[in-house]
């Protein structure tokens, strides 16, 4: 039996697929791992930008152009703090700005990241189980030209301009997975990496030491979903950053990078002269249409992978 599927995410293309697959999965049947080692402290409060996309996502909140922030967005907030000589260049927006307060709230009155995240979603009517990947704090840094930066730096305040050399993830040696991301991944009967930076978004999960023995040891199918689209990314820098790692921007790359992690690959038709590469590689290439603009687009791709996954066994 391939549910319950549990979802490694990180931001928009994560998003994306998450709302997806709690549009055709039950509830029980979902829990999505998200990572968070771009969280961040800004004016003092705890942001976390790749929770906060997927919940307002799943919230159906989102400013769905931009793919993260919030529809209606005003930055009144920001053009105060702006104009008493503040920091602005991380655009926190003034509704968004309630969820990182309350946040702060609750993490200062002894909750959990896992457990404020829980009482965010219940409060955005989201019924389906976000979780973050740890309690820990990781901190995803940037080795650039520049020197290191932390991942917002580079992100949003450099635009990912300085050139990279390595990244790697500060905290991750001593962190744990949080319980609830422990418990599903001995309870579920699939796993799906979904179209994520698998340097910066899906890397920083598989990092906590433990995650990547028993994702390779997991005993179900195992999935992903190329972000890496005709040489270029969906969505953000992850092509840009292979390049200046040594690796080829590709479907093929990605799927070394998952070695021994996954069963098969999502890639898009665009790169269907890539499946034999892919097959060399031990892993199952299955080309569809995997590149999502509407709501439509999401719940077509979690439903081929649902399909995929339900009918694993009888390949």
């Amino acid at each position: 039996m391939f549910r319950p599927v549990l979802a490694i995410a990180g931001g928009v293309g994560g998003a994306k697929l998450a709302l997806g697959l709690s549009r055709v999965l039950d509830k029980s049947e979902l829990s999505i791992i998200v990572n968070t080692a771009d969280d961040e402290t800004f004016h003092g409060l705890h942001v976390s930008p790749d929770l906060d996309t997927v919940m307002y996502t799943l919230a159906g909140l989102s400013n769905i152009e931009q793919g993260w922030g919030l529809e209606g967005e005003t930055f009144r907030f920001l053009e105060s703090l702006e104009r008493l000589g503040g920091d602005v260049w991380f655009r926190i927006g003034d509704s968004d700005l309630a969820t990182h307060i309350r946040r702060k709230e609750l993490l200062q009155n002894g909750y959990t990241l896992t457990e404020a995240t829980k009482y965010l979603c219940k409060q955005l009517n989201i019924d389906t189980n976000i979780i973050p990947m740890s309690n820990d704090q990781i901190k995803t840094v940037a080795v650039t030209e520049e020197g290191e930066l932390p991942f917002q730096d580079y992100f949003v305040r450099r635009r990912c301009e300085p050139k990279i050399s390595a990244i790697r993830f500060e905290g991750s040696e001593t962190a744990t997975p949080s319980p609830d991301f422990e418990l599903a991944l001995k309870n579920s009967g699939s796993i799906v990496l979904c179209p994520s930076n698998p340097l910066v978004s899906i890397g920083p999960v598989l990092a906590i030491p433990g995650v990547r023995e028993k994702v390779r040891n997991f005993k179900g199918p195992r999935i992903a979903i190329s972000p890496i689209v005709g040489g270029k990314a969906i969505k953000g820098p992850a092509a840009k950053m292979m390049t200046e790692l040594g690796e080829e921007p590709s479907c093929v790359s990605v799927a070394q990078g998952y070695i021994g992690l996954i069963d098969a690959l999502l890639i898009d038709h665009m790169d269907d002269q890539q499946s034999k590469k892919i097959t060399d590689l031990g892993i199952k290439p299955i080309v569809t249409n995997t590149i999502m603009e509407t709501s439509e687009d999401k719940v077509r791709l979690a439903n081929e992978v649902s399909n995929l996954l339900e009918n694993w066994y009888g390949d």
